[in-house]
């Protein structure tokens, strides 16, 4: 190990025993984190709905106890047991369950598995990097899987479902870049200006949508991407056209699905679920070169990541995480001792 590493340093646990959830900002060392080859001293980390219900407890999240949540985080390299990097090396990480099945990014230093680790493209910052985070990451991954699955311009707008969220806000300027016509659909008619600035070519409000219940409705987009799971993605399946693809992200409404196949012999419609913890290594590293090139969020730390909280804040953060009342996307700043 680096003498650079100090002997203890700040983190944000969660113990979860016998039924009782606690979370405390600690003075810890580093072999009070989960193993691993590489130590990063942490720059920069975001918040995302999975480490909100970690943090509060209002999910099942975390494997272990005690145990730092924070899915993503980015930094340098302070001490490295594998030839791959080196110390002084800028990198990020982002899912391959960190914060759940290991120590994650709500720390000062993080002990990670060297596989886990992505080297910081030339064309992001710190802080872009954790803009884009798993949300950026996950949202990038649907837009491959739909592509890959034959989704064109040509098919119909695509739906963005949760699109106050980070995933869906990111979803939005992405695809719009890429070419297609965007609709937003919100609980939070109110976030018209900011769903439109940042790609939605239209903002439909939930409460508004009539959802029917034929086996098939009537054909409106040409492919969505979902982050609400339940009745809502069971529209969706009896409403996107012929051919279109619905990217599966999250179950913000419900982890349950009740449909018909009749979407999907007559229509052909395809859902793909998109799972970005344990997406395999040389897609994680095509699409961060995406992220820091042609697929770069416009408006990264301008209008989808205007805040910045530190370690001392994420308790009351992310209690607001779980009460829907976030836009965007949140930054979170270490503070060095």
């Amino acid at each position: 190990m680096s003498d650079a590493i100090p002997a203890t340093f700040r983190a944000l646990r969660v113990h979860a025993e016998g039924g009782n959830h606690r979370v405390a900002l600690e003075t810890i060392g580093i072999d009070d984190l989960s193993p691993g080859n590489v130590v990063v001293r942490v720059a920069y980390s975001g918040i995302n709905y999975k480490d909100a219900l970690a943090v509060t407890g209002k999910g099942k999240i975390l494997r272990g106890s005690p145990r730092v949540p924070g899915i993503d985080l980015a930094g340098h390299v302070v001490s490295s047991q594998d030839a791959r990097y080196q110390p002084g090396d800028a990198v990020l990480v982002t899912g391959c369950n960190i914060g759940e099945q290991m120590d994650g990014g709500y720390s000062e230093y993080a002990r990670l598995p060297a596989d886990a680790l992505v080297r910081l493209p030339a064309g992001l910052t710190f802080e872009e990097a954790m803009a884009i985070g798993t949300a950026g990451f996950t949202a990038a991954l649907a837009l491959q899987r739909m592509l890959d699955n034959h989704q064109t311009t040509t098919m119909g707008t695509i739906l963005v479902t949760g699109a106050t969220g980070g995933v869906g806000g990111i979803a939005l300027s992405i695809f719009k870049a890429h070419g297609f016509k965007m609709a937003a659909l919100t609980g939070k008619p109110e976030a018209a200006e900011y769903l439109h600035s940042i790609g939605a070519d239209e903002v439909i409000d939930r409460e508004s949508v009539i959802m029917g219940s034929k086996p098939l409705e009537g054909a409106l987009w040409g492919g969505a991407v979902d982050n609400l799971g339940g009745d809502t993605l069971a529209w969706l399946t009896r409403t996107v056209k012929p051919w279109g693809n619905i990217a599966s992200i999250g179950l913000a409404q419900a982890h349950t699905l009740s449909t018909t196949v009749m979407p999907f012999l007559l229509r052909g419609v395809s859902i793909l679920g998109i799972h970005s913890v344990e997406c395999p290594r040389a897609w994680r590293l095509e699409l961060w070169k995406h992220l820091s090139t042609d697929w770069k969020p416009e408006g990264l730390l301008s209008k989808i990541a205007t805040r910045t909280v530190i370690l001392e804040d994420l308790t009351t953060v992310c209690e607001e995480y779980i009460t829907g009342s976030v836009t965007g996307r949140t930054l979170v700043q270490h503070r060095q001792p």
